[in-house]
């Protein structure tokens, strides 16, 4: 595979050009771009994923906890694979600061982001109040099922799973680029399912945020704000740390059991 091939295939999820070395004007459209395409994203992410959560609810548990696990981690995967050569595909707070505290995402680009999430959030959980009304208006944000204590030490070692992984797929040119999206959707597939019946599994500081702005439940909040930042940095900063190695790729591949036959 050549250099330009390994390139592409790791920009295909959460890595970004940075853009300090243009002039103010061909900056401008660029990240208005990124920002629409991470609110749009984050929109469809918590408006099905969220949904999912609501129609299970209103439905006798119908959808199920393997079920709600999937849909997240189909979804994070479509979106990836749609937006990811667009806006890095982060739709989470958390993974944009990560990614920005180990360089590997301009900072003067995070405030951008960070709304532009938020906004999606906020976006896809009042259509969901719109289109749920009465009885049927659940309430599909985290609130902890233990311990805050609890919840957020739950947080944090899921969020550092998930950051390790985008880290590897991400910020590693010895990555399979084409696996990216499919190895952050079953991350976040594996979450929920261990951690879902007791924290939500959020992982994300803007899923959290948007469903309890439009419902005004703040119970436990903070957890969901501090833990998965926290989390993510501290993922991040790990793999960094082992990520180095002398060996070249090809060795690498034919030691992995998983890609022994590919050309």
């Amino acid at each position: 595979m050549s250099d330009n091939n390994n390139n592409n295939n790791r920009d295909v999820v959460m890595s970004v050009t940075n853009d300090e070395d243009e002039s103010d004007t061909k900056v401008t459209v660029p990240l208005l771009q990124k920002m629409v395409a991470e609110a749009v994203g984050t929109f469809f992410l918590i408006f099905a994923g969220c949904g999912s959560l609501v129609m299970n609810l209103n439905n006798d548990k119908v959808v199920t906890l393997a079920g709600i696990a999937t849909v997240w981690g189909l979804l994070v995967m479509v979106l990836i694979y749609s937006l990811g050569h667009i806006s890095g595909a982060h739709f989470n707070p958390a993974v944009t600061i990560a990614l920005a505290s180990i360089n590997r995402f301009p900072w003067n680009q995070v405030p951008a982001y960070i709304f532009s999430q938020v906004l999606g959030s906020t976006l896809a959980s009042g259509a969901l109040r719109l289109l749920f009304t009465g009885k049927d208006n659940q309430f599909p944000g985290t609130v902890p099922s233990v311990t805050h204590v609890q919840a957020l030490v739950i947080e944090f070692i899921i969020t550092f799973f998930l950051m390790f992984v985008i880290s590897g797929v991400a910020t590693d040119n010895r990555a399979i680029g084409e696996l990216a999206g499919l190895a952050v959707g079953s991350t976040i597939l594996l979450n929920v399912l261990v951690a879902g019946p007791l924290t939500g599994a959020s992982m994300n500081p803007a899923r959290s945020l948007g469903p309890a702005i439009v419902h005004s439940e703040y119970r436990g909040i903070w957890v969901y704000l501090v833990s998965p930042i926290v989390g993510a940095v501290a993922g991040a900063w790990t793999y960094n740390f082992v990520r180095y190695t002398k060996k070249p790729v090809r060795e690498i591949i034919k030691s992995a059991s998983f890609f022994k036959g590919s050309k």
